[in-house]
């Protein structure tokens, strides 16, 4: 039969039958668009899925379910591959706080411009991985120990703390009023930037040693600005790790920190301070004009408290509404101390730890400082770092005076071995030169005081950040 044939009775069928001709149009377009369907698909299919995921989906295919049994072995054996290293990594005692620095050598840490260097665990540097660390040596930190770990294989043994814990390394001490608060305020830092989220616990290291205390006014920094009590870990014994839920690491205190970012931390702890001692910032309950001498006694006081206090005194009475407040920060407690910084436009003090109270006081104070003979050529960039912390906070740091007599050492003053006869010295005063020199500063802040309240913008934080 030919086509010409099959054609002439398929017409004639359709024409003789009306309904049935219908129904197979209907079949024919059904088949025709079905068949349109599954040739797009195909068209498309290797476009959508990249070719490597198409082969791995095959793969995939083609093996088998991996059973508990299988799962539980592979878990195990993640548990066993936990490799944990010393704290302190000797290799860079030569230049412990560059870079990686020496604790925790094998990280480097996240940071944006401006902002503060830190560590966090899980995320995506690490994997996933939390932070474990293991040991309560506090005498050489490279007998304590961390690593990383999955969330679903920690190491045998080890605990699981819950929240988020906040992982300190202090160069120097936690003692220290200044030395502590510059080991916190990265922490502050990174909460701003967080929601404020708060730490469950804290763990503090130096040089990779366990420390388990802080000091006082460092604790109630703390507690005023997270509102709790902060929660020191106590590891059980050398051979059993802690693992974190969520930990946070600070190895650099400030270092990277715009000095922006940093007036914007030291304006939330001076508000939560304040907070927390319930002082009023109303402008009705203080001097206009407040002049403190913050004394020390013991190294580095001075050597005639009467004489400096007269000169003080006299230049302060010069000034309307200038009141004068003699105090050791030793004799007060941690809200005292506030109250008096949060009525301080002038702090007068020698170097030392209690200057740290300059962080306490309303932004554009100022500050005046002494040290005793010797200090300039000897003491290294350490001395001056209230000069950097006023400038840190906010403040004005209005100049430096040197005693030039003191102590005799045996050595040429150059020589580093005058340092330990200088360190501890006395400061004596000139009462020309302090005169003059607090009168000075005591006009600057009359004019600044003058033109805020003129303009009635005045700087006095009534609403914490956070």
């Amino acid at each position: 039969m030919t086509k010409r044939s099959v054609s002439w009775r398929l017409v004639m069928c359709l024409s003789s039958s009306p309904k049935l001709s219908l129904n197979v149009l209907c079949l024919i377009f059904t088949i025709f668009v079905l068949l349109q369907i599954w040739s797009f698909h195909i068209t498309l299919q290797p476009t959508l899925l990249p070719p490597s995921l198409l082969t791995y989906l095959n793969h995939q295919q083609q093996q088998p379910e991996v059973s508990d049994k299988e799962t539980a072995y592979l878990v195990e054996k993640l548990r066993q591959s936990v490799t944990f290293l010393p704290l302190k990594d000797l290799r860079f005692s030569n230049k412990p706080l560059e870079g990686h620095t020496w604790f925790m050598s094998s990280f480097y840490d996240s940071q944006t411009k401006g902002e503060v260097q830190y560590q966090e665990f899980p995320s995506e540097s690490s994997k996933g991985r939390l932070l474990c660390l293991k040991g309560f040596d506090d005498h050489d930190g490279s007998w304590n120990y961390y690593a990383l770990a999955w969330p679903q294989a920690i190491p045998v043994n080890a605990s699981l703390k819950k929240g988020l814990t906040f992982v300190s390394y202090n160069h120097y001490d936690y003692s220290n009023m200044w030395h502590g608060l510059s080991s916190m305020v990265p922490f502050v830092a990174w909460s701003l930037r967080s929601g404020c989220e708060k730490p469950q616990r804290w763990v503090l290291y130096h040089w990779g040693e366990l420390r388990f205390n802080m000091g006082n006014w460092l604790n109630e920094i703390i507690r005023a600005t997270y509102g709790q009590e902060p929660e020191i870990l106590h590891f059980v014994d050398e051979n059993t790790p802690v693992c974190f839920e969520k930990a946070v690491v600070m190895r650099h205190n400030e270092g990277g920190m715009s000095r922006e970012r940093r007036i914007e931390v030291f304006d939330l702890i001076r508000c939560k301070a304040r907070n927390y001692c319930n002082i009023s910032s109303s402008e009705t309950s203080r001097p206009r004009i407040g002049m403190t001498l913050l004394m020390r006694t013991g190294p580095r006081s001075f050597k005639n408290v009467s004489a400096v206090t007269n000169i003080f005194k006299r230049e302060c009475k010069r000034v309307e509404g200038c009141e004068l407040k003699v105090a050791y920060s030793n004799n007060l407690t941690f809200c005292e101390q506030v109250e008096l910084m949060r009525n301080t436009d002038v702090l007068v003090s020698p170097h030392g730890a209690q200057l740290t109270n300059l962080v306490l006081m309303d932004r554009n104070s100022s500050v005046m400082e002494f040290y005793p003979k010797g200090w300039l050529k000897l003491a290294g960039v350490g001395q001056f770092v209230y000069q950097w912390g006023a400038n840190w906070s906010g403040m004005r740091h209005e100049g430096s005076w040197r005693d030039p007599v003191g102590e005799t050492c045996q050595f040429l003053d150059t020589d580093r071995r005058c340092m330990s006869v200088y360190k501890n010295g006395k400061i004596g005063y000139n009462e020309t030169y302090f005169g003059n020199w607090a009168r000075s500063v005591l006009e600057r802040v009359k004019i600044m005081k003058d033109v805020v309240e003129r303009n009635q913008d005045y700087d006095s934080l009534n609403e914490c950040m956070c």
